[in-house]
């Protein structure tokens, strides 16, 4: 099963071809597609997207470029109210974020921890945004490692050593345009990672893969990714297509939350 677990379908940049956009994904052979929350702001676009489509996941969560001192802790408690009233696939997308706002590690962190604990309380994965924070990430799941934390780090970047370490605490990788990339260094090492470690993402609108490097990113790239990881694993299409669907299904149905 082809799955994009990570697409903000919702974004502004989708506006003009969205129900197009979709269906050019589910002709390339998308069967689901797992959609992170960012803050409240997007949480009506989220809910309509969902009433359309029967093949879209929802998650619940507050990114950490959303962590604002003067309104973090309100919109916690959205996440909090959400999370309490209906289903949701993970708590996501949340971690930490240096490179747009250093000066709000000590909220960023607060707010990933408390997502972290109701991800737990749920028995659902969470899906983690890092950026120029590995360090400060690892720190946080150090600390909340158990038989309950899981998950997927989203858009892995960083290094063998680094992926070994995130996989310690139960995560899948999250692999996407970023593979495709000359500078993206992470095909150098990603085939002595197993491919039951892998799944597949976009993370569009952003970060397409190549030869659409810089443009508007869709969930139709993803067989771009696919394409890639055979020449990384040495596996066929449907090889890479069997093995990321099913670590995706392991993670998001974990608990079996719509059988």
């Amino acid at each position: 099963m082809l799955i994009d677990t990570h697409t903000h379908l919702y974004s502004e940049e989708f506006d003009q071809d969205r129900d197009a956009m979709i269906e050019r994904a589910v002709e390339a052979g998308v069967k689901r597609f797992y959609i992170p929350a960012i803050d409240s702001s997007y949480t009506a676009r989220m809910m309509e997207l969902e009433a359309n489509y029967d093949n879209i996941f929802l998650m619940m969560g507050l990114h950490p470029t959303s962590v604002r001192p003067e309104t973090y802790i309100e919109e916690l408690k959205l996440v909090k109210t959400w999370l309490d009233k209906r289903e949701f696939c993970a708590v996501g997308e949340i971690g930490i974020d240096l490179y747009w706002d250093q000066s709000t590690l000590k909220e960023q962190q607060i707010a990933f921890k408390t997502q972290i604990g109701w991800a737990k309380e749920k028995g659902l994965p969470i899906v983690i945004h890092c950026r120029n924070s590995f360090d400060e990430i690892f720190e946080v799941l150090e600390d909340e490692k158990d038989d309950k934390l899981h998950g997927i780090f989203h858009c892995f970047t960083g290094t063998k050593e680094q992926a070994e370490r995130a996989i310690g605490f139960n995560m899948k990788l999250g692999i996407g345009g970023v593979l495709t990339f000359k500078n993206g260094k992470i095909d150098k090492f990603l085939n002595q990672i197993p491919i039951e470690n892998i799944v597949l993402e976009t993370d569009s609108p952003y970060l397409a893969p190549a030869p659409f490097r810089g443009k508007r990113n869709e969930s139709a790239f993803v067989t771009l990714v696919v394409k890639k990881l055979e020449d990384v694993y040495g596996l066929s299409e449907n090889q890479i297509i069997e093995a990321t669907g099913k670590n995706a299904i392991e993670v998001f149905e974990k608990k079996s939350f719509h059988q």
